[in-house]
């Protein structure tokens, strides 16, 4: 057995690669004394968050212990979003910003967003997803994606860039090589892309070739098996993905950064300190780590894992430093960054008005609004994937309730549905009696039981209006419909505005 009492120099290097994160919303003491021992970098969750000008402090604190340190925040400013978890994004996703498909909207709300980030000290932002949803059953992408058109995910991936990087704080592009055409959740197994490299090409990279061609600083591996290209190893492992696709054929020169390296589809057989010894001899630069492990024992580990493999041999020294130096280079960037004082952005503007643009109408829907009276809202709720906070609000009835006093609202699950007879009639049907019919639906295409309770509801209630709030699907083609290609916040405002007639 390799000991753990290894030079500091060596412990040194192996914390520099690491982006681990905490919990609470001060800097904990095992945080701030890794940083003065060599952390290059830690990365912020919704857990870390509640005001802006608590972030501002924290990361305030954080850089007293190091001026370069990189602050990292996993924020899409979709449907997954951390800066506004407690109250749901002002801005809509990408579904919606490829859907309405004008850049220079794109490329102005990311730079709205890059403004809100850099004034909370935050310099390195894990998005876009320059991922192509090509595969409708995708449980982990969906509205997270530009859209299934590779071209239209290009433009949009290298728009949102420009507008990020504008505000000075580095964007992201992930996952590589493409997670858009896969059936499998990766935080949980392992997915697999099982295309030929011509489709491949033509379908997955032409987002990534389009954010280097932006300058994007950072690209982050997808924990996904590419038979294509490697056919034992997942994409955040394999040099012949990340060393000679990334960065021999497409040319980036950049920080690689794995996705969250605790994710089961490679800590299920390599485990986490393997999973990360494997990812940096592969060729990442940085390990992301805490989105669901944030102690301080779990970064003493993989600092272990990482200085146990150098003195084992299993991991070059040379590959080690490399790294670093580029995370260095990075952070020195980062270092020259400073919060931009009061808050900039945009609140109440931009991000409203795309969602307002991104909204489409289908069926009778023209000649059943505005709504005259109050109606019962019945939202129909699915279980969400891990990079969807839990506690982020979604939904129409909370805005159309302030527009329409007097609006009553429901949520149904499926276990609801599932193992409780009668329920639609009781908590979704007889209260709308008489009143209009508001139907909620997220991803309804995906979920078979709330495709099934959603043509129910139609049935009994041919003037029910829905409003899908993911994907937008062919489940009730006949009824009236309102697509906000989104669940934010600002989504949901937008289609609050149709309703009661504003907009």
């Amino acid at each position: 057995m390799v000991s753990t009492k290894h030079s500091e120099e060596l412990r040194r290097l192996a914390r520099s690669v690491l982006q681990p994160g905490f919990v609470g919303t001060e800097a904990p003491d095992w945080v701030l004394r890794e940083i003065g021992d060599g952390l290059a970098s830690v990365v912020l969750f919704s857990r870390n968050i509640v005001t802006p000008q608590q972030v501002t402090r924290l990361t305030g604190r954080l850089r007293a212990e190091n001026p370069e340190l990189i602050i990292a925040i996993d924020e899409e400013a979709g449907d997954v979003t951390r800066i506004e978890s407690a109250t749901g994004s002002t801005r809509p996703g990408n579904f919606a910003l490829g859907t309405v498909d004008d850049a220079e909207l794109t490329e102005a709300v990311a730079a709205d967003l890059g403004r809100q980030l850099r004034a909370a000290g935050v310099s390195l932002d894990y998005a876009p997803s320059a991922d192509v949803n090509s595969n409708p059953d995708n449980p982990i992408i969906g509205v997270r994606s530009f859209g299934v058109d590779a071209e239209v995910v290009a433009r949009h991936t290298g728009a949102w860039i420009r507008g990020l990087q504008s505000a000075g704080v580095a964007a992201c592009a992930k996952h590589f090589p493409g997670h858009g055409d896969v059936a499998v959740d990766s935080h949980h197994g392992l997915p697999v892309y099982d295309a030929g490299r011509a489709r491949i090409a033509e379908q997955a990279l032409p987002p990534f070739r389009a954010a280097i061609d932006a300058g994007v600083r950072a690209v982050m591996s997808g924990h996904l098996l590419v038979p294509a290209y490697d056919p034992d190893l997942p994409a955040t492992l394999s040099r012949r993905i990340l060393d000679e696709l990334l960065r021999q054929e497409l040319g980036f020169d950049g920080v690689i950064v794995t996705d969250a390296i605790e994710m089961g589809a490679v800590t299920g057989r390599y485990g986490i300190g393997g999973a990360t010894v494997r990812a940096v001899a592969a060729g990442a630069d940085a390990v992301c780590v805490g989105g669901e492990n944030a102690d301080e024992g779990t970064a003493a580990l993989l600092v272990n894992a990482l200085a146990d493999a150098v003195l084992a041999g299993g991991l070059p020294e040379e590959r080690l430093v490399e790294a670093s130096l580029r995370v260095r280079e990075f952070a020195a960037w980062s270092g020259g960054l400073s919060p931009a004082g009061p808050a900039v952005w945009d609140a109440d503007g931009i991000g409203f008005a795309a969602a307002r643009r991104a909204i489409r109408l289908a069926g009778a829907v023209r000649h059943a609004l505005p709504l005259v009276n109050a109606p019962h809202v019945v939202e129909l709720v699915p279980a969400t994937n891990l990079a969807i906070g839990k506690e982020t609000p979604w939904g129409v009835a909370a805005p159309l309730g302030e527009r329409l006093p007097g609006t009553t609202s429901v949520r149904v699950s499926r276990e609801e549905v599932l193992s409780r007879a009668g329920t639609l009639e009781t908590r979704a049907l007889a209260p709308a009696s008489g009143r209009p019919l508001v139907v909620v639906v997220r991803d309804a295409a995906r979920h078979a039981w709330m495709a099934q309770a959603l043509a129910e509801l139609v049935a009994a209630r041919p003037d029910a209006i829905v409003v899908e709030m993911g994907l937008p699907g062919t489940v009730v083609p006949s009824a009236a419909q309102i697509f906000t290609h989104g669940a934010t916040a600002a989504s949901g405002v937008a289609a609050a505005e149709v309703l009661a007639g504003a907009l």
